[in-house]
This record gives structure tokens, C-alpha cells and sequence, in this order.
């Protein structure tokens, strides 16, 4: 009979993989997330992936409870371990290292596999090596499989609404930037009331707010959604207006306050017009210009604003002596530890071949500065997708570590499966998200941003909303989903409507992705399922 506490060995090594496997998760599946935005370059990686932190993390310790549910106790029949709980604890571990096994080694090749299929398939490959077909729960991995197959329709046909809606009111008129600049503040409206009703709808594990009735969620939503339409109407869409349209010098800090600095910087700008006029504007065509590289005193400036010859360097033929004093061991080693740091932030994900470059040739382009109104959009969007994903993916490694810390506390199995899920566990599976996207996240974001279809900021804003939207329904439900489908999904039917038809898609690369879905099931499951049936048939000391 287990006792609490015993086999501690088996949660260290839960929190290990469960650690590693939530590491493969964010280097994997969050680029799903900012992938559309980095790739029409609404933000640079650097950006992308600090503002993902933050959001994968609210969303994995917010919402991060209904899916955990499903996977660590709806796959499988729990009661069979009942008798000897010591033993659900070891398939949890092994689920957790054949699931972080395949993520990684996928991720290393930059596929963008599907961490919900590897942690479902490892846990089924568990029961099926320790008990058979019968320890199977095949109602629940069917309608997890049926919602692999509905998602990625469900995103892209939710996606393509959004993009037909905006294509034809906005993109296709003469007056589009106008009409963008209409629209803008009932775009943000609509993307804020859905949020905030899916966080008080669905809830918090540490909150009460989801047993609100229904009139009083939609009131809040309703309220937090009129609070930023007003505020999009009144100074958001006046700042775009003047800082797209009229080209002002404006910081995005003047967005909270442009009616109030319009005419300070507008004198200013008069000002530096006026005064530039006075001294160049009545210049004869035939005077050389004051600062031409022809003329004597410009030549004199070049050589006094010159930068001085660094120390070492060769200058007039003669090597001046370095006497600068070399840098400390310990300064070369932090300079080391920075670098490998920073090396997943400082990478070119849209270093595209020319084959790819062609199939973005084959779609439509529309007005670069009404494009430009939909970035700021496009980043609020993705920050949606971002929290959307990360309620729903961190149960992939927290639900199997839930099962192996219930049981090593209370010496028993978890046969209700109604157990609360500990917020620290929910953090844990946070912060391990956060570190595989800073350090490994551009090699998966670089075939998803940019690779399968043209993504301008229109086409990203339609992606990561569309996807949200089904992805956070899932989460609801306590279907584990695939974000990886749904972003796949929303991105292929985005190129479909771009104008260049099958020509717009890159086929060979949805292929690719197809295929990696194909080998994560049964190669995870296959991973596990081994461990398990060598470790519980190994001779043992009696």
C-alpha cells in the first residue's frame, strides 16, 4: 500500500519533464501565436516574443484548468490503478518523456508539430502497454480526434469571414484608409468583448467570477468593450489618422493623449517648415547647397565630425599600439551567457527562398498605409491568440504533473478527477512556456510567419482572430485542441482568399506540416508506451 510521500523520486522526475515538455511547448506551438505578426512585420521577433511571455503565461495560469482536466485524467481509466497508485505515477512520468521527447527533437528541426497530439498519444500508448485496449477512455481520444479534424476547418472558415468582411468593406475601395480608420474602433471593440467574456465565462481556478449569471458576464464585457470603442474613436483613431495619414512625427505614448498635443505639435512642425524655407527656399537652383559634398566647408566638417581611429586600427600606414586592458574572465563568461541568451531573439525568420518569395509574389496587394492602421490591430489580435494558446496548451504537461503530485501526496488515485489543479503547478507550466519561447521559438515561427502564404497586417489580423476565437470555444469545452491546426488552417484559407487562388499557397510546406501531425501520435505514444511496459516487466528484488 503507498504511503503520502513516497516515490519522490517520481515527481522530481514529473517536474523535470514536465518542465521539459512545457519548454517544447513554447518553443513549438507559441510561435503559432506571433508567427502572422512577425511575418508581416507588425513586430520584429524581439518584440513578438517579449509580449508572448507575458501572454502565453496569463493565459496558462488564468484559464489554464478545464483542458488540464481532459489530459490528466479523460484519456485513460484511472480506476485500474487504484489498487497500486504508485504505478499511475510512473506512466505519468513516462507520458511526460515520451511527449517531450518528440516535441523537442521536432522543434530542433523547426517542424511545427502538434504537442497536443504527442502528449494524447503518450498517454494512450501508457494504458495500452499497462492494461490494454479496455484502459482506454475511446469516447474522449474520439472526440479529441474529431476536434483535430473540425478545428482547423472551424478556424479557417471563422477566418475567412473576418477577411472577406474587411477585404470588401475596406481593403478593395478607393477610400479604404478612411474606411479602416471607421472601422478600427468596432474591430477593437469586438476582439476586446470576446476576450474579456471568455476570461469571466470561463474562469479562473484562484477566481469566482464564472459563477456570475450569463446577463451580468455579458454586462462587464459589453462595458470593457464600450470603454475601448470610445477611447479607439477619440484618440486612437485620430492618432493613426495623423501619424499615417499626415505623416507626424508622433510616439506611440500620444495615442492616450492626442487631442490634447494636436496643435503644440503641429506649431512645432510649422515652425521647422517656415525656418527651413527662410534659409534654403529662395535659393537660385544654380547656388550650390550649403551642405553639398562639393563645397569646402562641408568637406572641412566631414574630417572635424570624423570619429576618432580606434586604438589598434590602421591609419596613414602606421598600427597604433592597443593598450585597452582585455576584459575580465568573468565579464567573458557573462558576455557568453548573454549571448546564448539573446540568441533566440536576434534571428531572421523572413529569409525567405526565391520559391516562396514567388508564391507571395501571387498575392493581392492593398493600400500599404491602410495596411499599416491594421498593425496596430493585428499586435492586440495576436496577444489574443497568445493568452488563447497558452489556456489551452499548458494542460499538455500540467495535467499529467497534476496526476503524479496528487498521488504522491495523498498516497491515492484521483478517481473522481475532479481534483483542483494547484496554481503553482499552473504557474510552473508558465514560466517553462516563457523560457522555450525566448530561447527557441524563431526556428518554428520562421514556417508558420512567412512560409506557407503572403501575410500582410489585414491577413494576420483575420489569422490570429479566427484562431483564437476557436481555439478559446475549445478550451471552454475542455476540448484539447491543436492551435497548430488552427493556426494552419486559418493561414491556408487567408492565402485562398488573397487573389492568387492554389497559387498562393505553399503546398509543399502544408505537406510538410501534415506529415509531422502524421508522426506525432503513434511516435510519442510508441516512446512512452515502451518506457512503461520495460520498466513494470523488469525483474525486481522481492
Amino acid at each position: 500500500m503507498m504511503n503520502p510521500g513516497d516515490y519522490t523520486f517520481l515527481f522530481a522526475l514529473g517536474m523535470i519533464f514536465a518542465f521539459l515538455d512545457s519548454y517544447g511547448i513554447g518553443a513549438n506551438d507559441v510561435s503559432n501565436s506571433f508567427g502572422a505578426a512577425v511575418g508581416s512585420k507588425a513586430l520584429n521577433l524581439k518584440q513578438a516574443v517579449l509580449i508572448a511571455t507575458v501572454c502565453e503565461f496569463l493565459g496558462a495560469f488564468l484559464m489554464g484548468s478545464s483542458t488540464a482536466d481532459t489530459i490528466k485524467g479523460g484519456l485513460i481509466d484511472v480506476d485500474l490503478f487504484a489498487a497500486q497508485p504508485e504505478l499511475l505515477m510512473l506512466g505519468m512520468v513516462c507520458s511526460l518523456v515520451g511527449s517531450s521527447t518528440w516535441v523537442l527533437f521536432a522543434s530542433s528541426h523547426g517542424w511545427p508539430v502538434s504537442t497536443t497530439h504527442a502528449i494524447v498519444g503518450a498517454i494512450t500508448g501508457v494504458g495500452l502497454s499497462g492494461f490494454g485496449g479496455s484502459a482506454v477512455h475511446w469516447v474522449e481520444i474520439g472526440k479529441i480526434v474529431s476536434s483535430w479534424l473540425i478545428s482547423p476547418l472551424c478556424a479557417g472558415l471563422i477566418t475567412t469571414f473576418i477577411f472577406l468582411v474587411t477585404k470588401f468593406l475596406i481593403l478593395r475601395h478607393e477610400d479604404s484608409l478612411k474606411r479602416g480608420l471607421t472601422a478600427i474602433p468596432f474591430y477593437f471593440a469586438i476582439t476586446i468583448f470576446i476576450n474579456v467574456f471568455y476570461i469571466i465565462f470561463k474562469g479562473s481556478p484562484g477566481l469566482s467570477l464564472s459563477k456570475l449569471p450569463i446577463g451580468a458576464i455579458l454586462g462587464i464585457s459589453f462595458g470593457v468593450a464600450g470603454a475601448v470603442f470610445l477611447w479607439c474613436f477619440f484618440f486612437l483613431r485620430p492618432y493613426l489618422s495623423r501619424k499615417i495619414e499626415d505623416n507626424e512625427p508622433l510616439r506611440w505614448y500620444h495615442s492616450f493623449c492626442t487631442p490634447f498635443v494636436k496643435a503644440r505639435i503641429r506649431r512645432a512642425s510649422v515652425h521647422v517648415e517656415h525656418a527651413v524655407d527662410e534659409k534654403f527656399g529662395e535659393m537660385d537652383s544654380s547656388t550650390p547647397h550649403p551642405l553639398s559634398p562639393h563645397d569646402s566647408k562641408t568637406k572641412n566638417l566631414e574630417v572635424a565630425d570624423r570619429p576618432p581611429t580606434p586604438r589598434g586600427s590602421v591609419s596613414s600606414g602606421l598600427v597604433a599600439l592597443d593598450d585597452t586592458p582585455a576584459p575580465s574572465r568573468a565579464k567573458r563568461l557573462f558576455n557568453k551567457i548573454k549571448a546564448k541568451a539573446m540568441h533566440g531573439l536576434d534571428q531572421d525568420i523572413n529569409d525567405n527562398t526565391a520559391e516562396v518569395d514567388q508564391i507571395h509574389d501571387n498575392s493581392t496587394r492593398y493600400d500599404e498605409k491602410t495596411e499599416k492602421l491594421f498593425c496596430t490591430l493585428q499586435v492586440l489580435t495576436s496577444c489574443f491568440a497568445s493568452f488563447a494558446h497558452g489556456s489551452n496548451d499548458v494542460a499538455n504537461a500540467i495535467g499529467p504533473l497534476t496526476t503524479i503530485y496528487y498521488v504522491w501526496k495523498n498516497g491515492a488515485v484521483d478517481v473522481t478527477g475532479k481534483a483542483p489543479i494547484p496554481t503553482w503547478i499552473l504557474a510552473y507550466g508558465g514560466i517553462a512556456i516563457d523560457i522555450g519561447l525566448l530561447t527557441y521559438g524563431y526556428k518554428v515561427m520562421a514556417t508558420l510567419g512567412s512560409k506557407i502564404t503572403f501575410i500582410s497586417p489585414s491577413r494576420g489580423f483575420s489569422v490570429s482572430l479566427g484562431t483564437s476565437l476557436t481555439v478559446l470555444t475549445c478550451s471552454k469545452l475542455g476540448l484539447p485542441v491543436s492551435t497548430t491546426h488552427c493556426i494552419t488552417g486559418a493561414t491556408t484559407s487567408v492565402g485562398l482568399c488573397s487573389g492568387g487562388g492554389l497559387k498562393s499557397i505553399n503546398w509543399k510546406m502544408l505537406g510538410l506540416v501534415a506529415s509531422s501531425w502524421v508522426f506525432t501520435l503513434p511516435a510519442a505514444g510508441l516512446v512512452s508506451g515502451l518506457i512503461f511496459a520495460i520498466i513494470i516487466n523488469s525483474p525486481h528484488k522481492m
